[in-house]
């Protein structure tokens, strides 16, 4: 059993008492919420920055937007078109970080978006958020809940990474859920965090070849969001950017450690039971299941594939051409294998009939889902 010791003494004491209310054991997609999303000391509640290009701004990882303008500007090419083709005048921006994808598309799309719409949790974010874009005036609004339907164009990037995800763990050739315990330990010591595993019916979407112990996610809160947008959704596409894999991939006997990590001051670490509340945790994205999430519940697939193909069909390499060398050498890592260009993906998904979506002209992996 491994101990960890616990940050910030509020958001210990809260967790502690969700803990006691279940009976001493919380499954890890409970922990992992509160950890992230207490209203007033998770993560993505705090006033530290989270997101920056170094670890001097006080900021903890980086995302696309922040790593060049670039970017937005070429996902402006694909909003446009899926705006155009749906008769939609909206964008919706689910989890919108620095603001600075807001600022990208927005300045890019110009009167072809009537109104931009941000729902995000974080209030910290969003005080971030209204500062940035404030010269866009009453054109964006922010909200912390979904309306009862919407239509337009939504957009999510790396909103899915951050979804609370259940852990399950082989171990002796029988499946466990994996939680959190509050151990009671001597005066000498303590109380801090422990792994506290228990049989469950619960299984991964593939069976995994071979009898060795084995750590593994299972995304039901990510597979719910699009659900939900799916039911809500009249008219309109959903574009979703982020870290992951087809299930084939997520669930290879080989990656038996699962791929759950934290992130903080531009560090990573596997440990979610230290500094809790002061770092991100996040794990990658099983695409197929949310693909099919979404189709059951009635959208349909308009294309997947990674990130750098993804951007060089929608004309990044031509903005680069045009770009200095500093902006464009930045801009380079959004496709570059090695950076971002193979580990993110985007999938794309509409309502009614799919249409040639200019993301995936080329370099389509549909059928690897």
């Amino acid at each position: 059993m491994i101990i960890k010791q616990p940050l910030h003494q509020p958001l210990d004491e809260r967790i502690r008492a969700h803990c006691k209310q279940a009976g001493g054991w919380l499954p890890f997609d409970a922990f992992m919420a509160l950890a992230l999303y207490d209203p007033q000391d998770g993560y993505y509640s705090g006033h530290r920055p989270k997101l920056g290009l170094m670890p001097q701004s006080g900021s903890d990882f980086v995302t696309a937007p922040e790593m060049s303008a670039l970017f937005g500007q070429t996902l402006a090419a694909q909003v446009a078109q899926a705006l155009e083709h749906t008769g939609t005048r909206e964008v919706w921006e689910f989890g919108a970080g620095s603001g600075a994808l807001a600022l990208q598309l927005l300045g890019a799309l110009g009167e072809a978006v009537e109104r931009y719409t941000i729902v995000d949790v974080s209030g910290s974010l969003q005080v971030r958020q209204q500062a940035l874009l404030q010269r866009f005036g009453t054109k964006v609004r922010w909200l912390s809940a979904l309306p009862d339907t919407i239509s337009g164009v939504v957009v999510g990037n790396e909103v899915l990474d951050a979804m609370p995800v259940k852990l399950l763990a082989r171990s002796g050739g029988v499946w466990h859920e994996r939680g959190v315990a509050t151990p009671q330990l001597t005066d000498s010591q303590t109380q801090g965090w422990a792994w506290a595993d228990r049989p469950t019916t619960l299984r991964p979407p593939l069976g995994i070849e071979g009898t060795h112990d084995y750590v593994t996610e299972v995304h039901p809160q990510a597979e719910a969001f699009v659900r939900t947008l799916a039911d809500k959704l009249e008219r309109g596409a959903v574009l979703l950017l982020d870290y992951g894999f087809p299930e084939a991939e997520y669930y290879h006997p080989q990656r038996h450690m699962g791929t759950l990590v934290c992130h903080q001051s531009h560090q990573m670490d596997a440990d979610p039971l230290s500094d809790v509340g002061a770092k991100d945790i996040t794990a990658h994205v099983n695409f197929t299941g949310v693909a099919l999430a979404a189709q059951e519940a009635g959208l349909q697939v308009l294309g997947y594939t990674s990130q750098g193909r993804f951007l060089l069909n929608c004309g990044l390499a031509q903005l680069m051409e045009q770009a200095d060398l500093p902006t464009s050498a930045q801009a380079a890592k959004l496709v570059m294998e090695h950076e971002m260009g193979e580990l993110f993906k985007v999938l794309a998904l509409c309502v009614g009939e799919p249409w040639p979506a200019l993301g995936f002209a080329a370099g389509d992996r549909t059928h690897t889902l």
